[in-house]
């Protein structure tokens, strides 16, 4: 089960058992977390519902529909109630999460901010990996992006998977270099206007538009990042 698939598995059901989606929890932190907090959400609102009802509701209906006095003060409205404790559990959880299946708009944030935040979120399980894949295995994962790369890609491909990048589909892989240095490279369907770069004084990124996409790398600030990039931006190319 891929990240996009176990995403929108959890959030249409996260109380699922099933145990391919069992599996997939236990399968990274990022994933672990993700499943925590959608538990920590449900069990608030299950208890926002869970509201008691008086024990002369049934007189005070009865009296209200035979009286004919017009009162100044009226209490709220049962239903009303229940959607006010309901939009104050969703307005203090929304406050606190951080998901990567909710990003900041791109307004706030460029490609790279956004870059380094998933490789903070998942960096750790994708660079354990050794998958050794190939450029066959590779293009299949561009393939719903309309995307392809020709000839031999600069690395060993250790890990690829397809994942949620700022709310849209994308491919994530990590690049082994000949050097040994690892890279993180993402291919997303959204393009940058000019080359852009963002560091944090640990990892850097730049983002390089290709077409109506981007490629964006991540490395130890001070790697040589930019001539990888604009190596991966010559061979990508619009799949025919």
């Amino acid at each position: 089960m891929d990240e996009l698939e176990f995403r929108r598995r959890l959030l249409a059901d996260p109380q699922d058992n099933d145990p391919e989606l069992s599996a997939a929890k236990l399968s990274s932190p990022a994933n672990q977390k993700l499943a925590s907090e959608l538990d920590n959400l449900d069990a608030l609102i299950d208890q926002a519902l869970r509201v008691d009802v008086p024990d002369d509701l049934v007189d005070k209906v009865l009296f209200k529909q035979s009286s004919h006095v017009i009162r100044e003060k009226r209490k709220p409205k049962f239903h009303l109630a229940i959607a006010a404790s309901i939009a104050f559990v969703f307005g203090v959880m929304l406050g606190q999460f951080n998901w990567q299946a909710f990003p900041i708009s791109p307004i706030q944030q460029n490609l790279g901010q956004i870059a380094l935040q998933h490789y903070y979120d998942e960096g750790p399980f994708a660079l354990q990996a050794n998958e050794g894949a190939s450029i066959q295995q590779v293009n299949a994962k561009l393939s719903p992006l309309g995307k392809s790369f020709s000839g031999s890609l600069p690395g060993t491909v250790s890990y690829l998977n397809h994942c949620s990048f700022d709310n849209k589909h994308a491919v994530h892989m990590v690049l082994k270099a000949e050097n040994g240095q690892d890279f993180t490279v993402f291919v997303v369907p959204q393009q940058t206007p000019n080359m852009e770069k963002y560091t944090d004084g640990n990892m850097e990124a730049i983002s390089l538009p290709v077409n109506s996409s981007s490629v964006i790398v991540v490395g130890k600030e001070g790697a040589d990042i930019l001539p990888l990039a604009e190596q991966l931006k010559r061979h990508l190319n619009q799949k025919a």
